[in-house]
């Protein structure tokens, strides 16, 4: 990551400031520089530990367009390679599996899951050629619990400086990401550009109006949202229970002593957010799939999975959640048909309500380089 960064001191307060222009949103060219400048200088979830668990474990995935391959060593090390054979730029690693090594299946060039080319059929009469020369282009990888996070730019901060107190912050509200079992995984496809999808998420602003079940829930008054470096965190206390209101009929949440540790939001510069519940934690990936489509992806994760009124819990927490993603689909949808209005170009902010989405927007520019 560029140390060149924009001081964030320079930007406008958040009660002068104004929105991302539409252009932001609406032109393939700012897509383009966001691959490179945000998503190829940032951490990316990219793969669960659950399929890199054992010795020998290679998974391919991709951050944006460029292909990498992550592999658990024989000796025990989790590291990252672009997926890219060294010869002709076939892929080594065309699905997850587990061998002592990767192989293309072009032209049988074979490396080590630690990235040193082994095999190289034929290449005996090629001048000045050295197979040390030749290995797997690395890339940095690193772990949080089940999530294993990737990143393209050699010079960026350490993930642990990245997500600061998150996991701290995480384990003292009683949850141990490590005994988190994944449950469910959805997939949603969204007619608007990235950024959209998430200033949507990084307020509570709009809760009253289009989340009525989810605002039942949380004490509005007291929802806040906490900005640091490259990542926020949204306060969304459990409300009380009100007299004659049933847990099961009327709530779904109980709220309890400490109530401000209920329910947690934290999105991570750009593109990752950690929602957690009393009983759930799921993780939420954007990934821009063209200037106008987003693809979202959902992992349900819960300590206990269980059977029986556990199973039938843990079921109605993802619909619960599956709801509220269908509430935000359609808000974010007509978001972007407005965007495209010739009547809209910029807009400003709730000074109490959107700090979060400046935040955000503010970060969008920082590493666009304006």
């Amino acid at each position: 990551m560029s140390r060149a960064l924009l001081d964030q001191s320079q930007a406008l307060p958040l009660a002068r400031a104004s929105t991302l222009a539409s252009r932001y949103y609406l032109e393939p060219e700012y897509l383009e520089r966001e691959k490179n400048l945000v998503f190829g200088r940032t951490w990316q979830l990219v793969a669960r530990y659950e399929d890199l668990a054992r010795p020998g474990d290679f998974v391919p995935a991709t951050i944006i367009d460029e292909p990498i391959v992550i592999t658990h060593g024989t000796d025990d090390v989790l590291r990252g390679f672009y997926n890219v054979c060294r010869h002709r730029a076939g892929q080594v690693a065309l699905s997850k599996g587990n061998r002592r090594s990767l192989q293309c299946r072009y032209h049988g060039w074979t490396y080590g899951l630690d990235g040193t080319l082994r095999a190289c059929p034929e290449m005996d009469e090629t001048e000045d050629f050295r197979k040390e020369d030749f290995g797997l282009t690395p890339v940095r990888v690193d772990r949080w619990g089940p999530f294993i996070f990737a990143n393209l730019d050699p010079d960026a901060p350490p993930l642990a400086e990245v997500m600061g107190a998150i996991p701290a912050e995480v384990a003292r509200a009683g949850f141990d990401v490590d005994q988190m079992r994944l449950v469910e995984r959805r997939e949603y496809m969204i007619e608007c550009n990235w950024k959209v999808y998430v200033d949507n998420y990084l307020e509570g602003y709009h809760l009253p109006i289009a989340h009525p079940d989810l605002f039942a829930e949380l004490d509005y008054d007291a929802y806040r949202v906490e900005t640091h470096r490259y990542y926020s965190k949204q306060h969304a206390p459990i409300r009380e229970l009100k007299e004659g209101q049933e847990i099961g009929r009327d709530r779904r949440f109980v709220r309890t002593a400490d109530g401000e540790e209920d329910a947690l939001y934290y999105w991570l510069f750009p593109n990752t957010m950690f929602n957690i519940y009393p009983d759930n934690m799921s993780s939420n990936v954007i990934l821009p799939v063209g200037h106008d489509r987003t693809l979202t992806v959902f992992e349900w994760y819960f300590a206990e999975p269980g059977s029986g009124a556990g199973w039938e819990s843990m079921q109605q927490g993802i619909a619960f959640s599956d709801q509220i993603q269908q509430e935000d689909i359609v808000l974010c949808e007509q978001v972007q048909r407005g965007l495209r209005s010739r009547a809209y170009d910029a807009g400003r902010f709730s000074a109490k309500r959107e700090n979060g989405v400046y935040h955000f927007q503010e970060l969008v520019r920082e590493f666009l380089g304006e």
